[in-house]
């Protein structure tokens, strides 16, 4: 939330230095982000922001598209995640995904055991992260410090945020809800504002026609 780990494959030639499936599935334990980091600025419109944020909105729109190529017809698109591994979290998990399913009307998160991301919990300096490999796979790791100081639901809202494609914007007000820890503690609003809920439908749309032309642009 402080930080998020943009994590995708690059180019062939430019190997992973690790794999997801190797992320430790284990409570209390630190989780690096595997591969080439596109890490956000905490200081919005930034070069360092504005890669890392076109990385991430490419992964998940490859994500995607490789979704909607198995259902050509496909409206609505159907992202499964896995909140095994971070029970202490599960409510919020649960919270977070209905938030984004009574928001959003072409993608919907659905738990299960085939999942396409994975929540894990632990203790890490860096905060709470999303990461991505660009094909369906990854993970939002969630630290146990920083969901004791700020709240819970709204780190788990926002870090999902990142696996339907939204970035980071740390200088918005709280009613946004990708600033994140921008507007401080007191901010507990868990809930995706109009903008970012017609940014979240506009990727996923019709099997992500209008993503690909954007993103063609």
């Amino acid at each position: 939330m402080n930080r998020s780990l943009l994590t995708l494959s690059l180019a062939a030639g430019l190997a992973l230095t690790g794999a997801l499936a190797a992320v430790p599935a284990t409570a209390a334990t630190s989780v690096a982000a595997p591969g080439q980091h596109y890490t956000a600025s905490a200081g919005a419109g930034t070069a360092a922001e504005a890669a890392g944020n076109k990385a991430f909105y490419e992964a998940v729109m490859k994500s995607a598209r490789a979704k909607q190529a198995a259902t050509p017809f496909l409206l609505t698109v159907t992202v499964v995640y896995d909140a095994g591994s971070a029970p202490t979290f599960r409510n919020q998990i649960a919270s977070a995904a209905q938030i984004w399913n009574s928001s959003e009307r072409n993608v919907q998160l659905r738990s299960g055991t085939n999942a396409d991301f994975r929540y894990y919990e632990g203790n890490d300096s860096r905060g709470s992260y999303a990461s991505t490999d660009g094909h369906g796979s990854g993970y939002v790791f969630l630290d146990y410090a920083q969901n004791q100081q700020y709240s819970s639901l709204r780190v788990v809202a926002h870090e999902t945020g990142h696996v339907l494609g939204l970035p980071d914007h740390y200088s918005g007000p709280c009613s946004e809800l990708m600033s994140g820890g921008g507007p401080g503690t007191s901010c507990t609003n868990p809930y995706p504002n109009a903008t970012e809920k017609s940014r979240v439908d506009s990727l996923w749309r019709n099997g992500l026609a209008a993503a690909t032309a954007e993103s063609a642009r």
